[in-house]
């Protein structure tokens, strides 16, 4: 399906906008987005804004379309068939998840909504569970908007930062610079993984990782390994390259 829609979008603007509007429906739509690699879909195509092949402002309003569709048909089919929904086997066999999204809809109502809007697993459910407990369309707007607003650059910056490095110039000796910035970007991740897992680590619940990483170990892994990001990054924004390579993405943005 990736290769699909490169296809379309090297043929047409037009084209590229509605398959990252389609890309940004499908990933928020109630369910479906469960199943789509809608997240490896969306660095795909950030990519390609970044290599400068679709437009990033344009791509950033169609992303914000299709979120906006894909949470309200959701937040309408809770609403709807919160019933039949019910005693829908997949529903029965993905209860756990759904009853922590529930109670976390009754405690915090807007902060779920918002903070679940950038989580994979309740991205596809949040909007369907709150229109299955009739939450009042006022308390989910604002908070569902917002998340909109901002969700799209986010899952394109990874792709709009492989794109933009790989139009780096290969005359100017560029291929220690491009693996230095591949390096960054896992060592952040990394770290930024193992610090919501610390953060996690205090909380009841654990999951198989729990094995390989628990909270004594996460208690220096953690640190360690956000150190090291941040001495790459640094290694990175202090090479010669690097003024190209922010020009690459500054006319990304601009043009």
């Amino acid at each position: 399906m990736q290769a699909l829609l490169e296809h379309f979008i090297t043929q047409s603007a037009i084209w590229s906008l509605i398959a990252v509007a389609l890309v940004a429906f499908l990933e928020s739509l109630a369910l479906v987005g469960l199943i789509l690699p809608g997240t490896v879909m969306m660095a795909g195509l950030g990519a390609l804004i970044g290599s400068g092949e679709v437009n990033f402002w344009q791509a950033w309003m169609a992303g914000i379309v299709g979120c906006l569709l894909g949470d309200w048909i959701s937040f309408w089919l809770g609403w709807r068939f919160k019933k039949p929904l019910h005693r829908w086997s997949f529903m029965k066999k993905n209860k756990a998840l759904l009853d922590k999204t529930e109670h976390a809809l009754h405690q915090h109502s807007m902060f779920t909504i918002l903070v679940g809007r950038f989580v994979g697993p309740t991205r596809p459910l949040v909007p369907m569970v709150a229109g299955m407990l009739d939450l009042p369309v006022a308390k989910f707007a604002l908070p569902n908007i917002i998340g909109c607003l901002f969700w799209p650059p986010l899952y394109f910056m990874p792709g709009i930062l492989a794109g933009a490095a790989i139009d780096i110039p290969s005359d100017m000796q560029s291929g220690g610079f491009k693996w230095l910035l591949l390096l960054t970007a896992v060592l952040l991740w990394l770290a930024a993984w193992l610090c919501w897992r610390l953060w996690r680590s205090g909380k009841s619940g654990t999951d198989r990782l729990s094995h390989y990483l628990p909270r004594t170990r996460l208690l220096w892994l953690a640190p360690l390994l956000s150190g090291v990001g941040v001495v790459a990054l640094v290694a990175a924004i202090r090479h010669p390259l690097m003024p190209v390579y922010f020009d690459i993405l500054t006319h990304v943005v601009s043009r």
